[in-house]
């Protein structure tokens, strides 16, 4: 079952991927009909849902895969491909102090964090500083925020 606010991934027969929030009196539209997000609420995960012209989704929870490759975007991102490899280069692990010069959109802020890491940004744009903490904040919820501390400044100046 799912709940209003959470992200949903939808996946049709031609394995295209729709990713989006369920909203209270929502509806996913697409050429192939629409599916109000209440049919989704009740639906359980890896179950399939029809839209009103018979077209069938698969309902899943999103991956940090999939939110990376659809989430807005500030700055460029690093994809799925090198975040785990980097993570494991760096030795992330729980409850380790990381310092991340330049945060971006968040995608590496988001798989150190999944690992359990306490991250202190700098970030000289605002936009993509605030691009960072809205990311976070939507895919892995309020709770990590107090793992996440991002500063507008210049990593160069200390």
């Amino acid at each position: 079952m799912f709940a209003y606010g959470e992200k949903v991934l939808l996946i049709d027969a031609k394995k295209r991927r729709y990713l989006f929030a369920l909203k209270p009196n929502g509806e996913f539209h697409t050429h192939a009909g629409f599916l109000a997000h209440a049919l989704i609420i009740d639906a359980q995960e890896g179950s399939t849902v029809q839209s009103t012209k018979g077209a069938y989704y698969i309902v899943l929870r999103p991956t940090l895969e999939d939110f990376v490759i659809q989430m807005p975007r500030g700055a460029q991102v690093i994809y799925p491909k090198d975040l785990a490899p980097i993570c494991m280069m760096a030795d992330i692990s729980p409850g380790m102090k990381v310092f991340e010069s330049g945060v971006g959109s968040g995608a590496l802020s988001m798989t150190m964090l999944r690992y359990g890491a306490i991250i202190t940004g700098y970030e000289l744009r605002e936009d993509f500083a605030n691009r960072a903490q809205t990311n976070v904040r939507e895919f892995l919820g309020e709770s990590v925020l107090s793992r996440y501390n991002v500063t507008i400044r210049d990593a160069y100046l200390g």
